[in-house]
């Protein structure tokens, strides 16, 4: 499968391998979510939501399997500091984590003594704080969670789970749906996307920008960038602060100051992606019913060079 790639900016042509190829390296989902690289067990994790059940790719040998199902409709994910996997559940309405013993437990379920809508992206900042965003599409009908009614009166936030108390805060009450979330490497941003465009057509679609304060909460946000086509739902920073997103056919990159320096094409809706393998230069995109992966000239945020300590 070949990567023709659409450079807007000369920025962008050292960030990608001009031979390397876009590699399905497995489809057969109905709609795939979440990817989530696991150093430890030499794997990539992801959701197929529809179906309940967590998908593994095995690194070491390019097998696919089922790594749990029903899984609660999982959908996004991401790694704590002990490389514990904290995950968004749709069905049980829920932020749990995978502990080192095998067990899901529970992180945040209500805020105000009411449920959560259905969590849908999570990342973790250094000082442990859980982030995480709350629409309602996994209460919104059966293909993706359990239809029921939102506790919080349709209200859909970004919040923070305190490390320490345990206690659910909303940190961004300014979107129609919040979706996908990333902090910048230095930890002073926060981007959070709103897909609420597909309910409000007076909504544009996009990344907004967040500046955390020295008492760790975001300040006013401000629209940070737009895809050509479709809506941004997840995506991920690299460690020089570029954000690879998400939209309707490609994985649009920008750079710290929001400009579109350049695209990935991809033959299906991408829904999410993460950087991943033994140098985290692999990017893994989740596309509707497949999962894609290409090498590029960039690395995960939270990546160290081993030759550099």
């Amino acid at each position: 499968m070949s990567s023709s790639y659409e450079i807007l900016d000369p920025r962008f042509s050292k960030l990608i391998v001009g031979h390397a190829q876009l590699e399905r390296l497995w489809t057969g989902g109905r709609w795939v979510e979440g990817p989530v690289y696991v150093p430890a067990a030499r794997s990539l994790l992801w959701s197929d939501i529809p179906n309940d059940r967590l998908m593994r790719w095995d690194e070491c040998d390019g097998s696919v399997s089922v790594f749990e199902t029903p899984c609660g409709f999982h959908n996004g994910h991401t790694t704590d500091g002990e490389g514990r996997v904290v995950a968004c559940e749709h069905g049980r309405r829920r932020v749990s984590r995978l502990d080192h013993d095998g067990v899901w437990r529970a992180l945040a379920t209500r805020v105000g003594g009411r449920r959560l809508n259905s969590p849908n992206d999570v990342v973790v900042r250094s000082d442990g704080s859980v982030w995480f965003t709350d629409p309602t599409y996994g209460i919104d009908s059966h293909y993706e969670g359990h239809r029921s009614p939102s506790e919080l009166e349709g209200r859909c936030h970004v919040y923070r789970l305190d490390p320490s108390s345990g206690a659910v805060e909303a940190m961004v009450t300014d979107m129609v749906r919040p979706n996908g979330l990333a902090f910048s490497p230095d930890e002073r941003v926060l981007y959070v996307s709103d897909t609420g465009s597909s309910h409000d057509p007076d909504l544009v679609p996009g990344v907004r920008a967040y500046p955390i304060g020295a008492d760790g909460r975001p300040g006013a946000g401000a629209d940070f960038a737009r895809v050509p086509r479709g809506v941004v739902d997840g995506f991920r920073c690299d460690s020089n602060g570029n954000l690879w997103a998400s939209s309707r056919d490609a994985v649009c990159v920008f750079t710290p100051d929001g400009t579109h320096i350049g695209s990935i094409p991809v033959p299906e809706v991408v829904s999410n992606l993460c950087f991943g393998g033994p140098k985290r230069n692999r990017l893994f995109i989740t596309a509707q019913t497949s999962l894609y992966a290409i090498y590029v000239n960039a690395h995960a945020a939270t990546w160290t060079d081993p030759d550099e300590e």
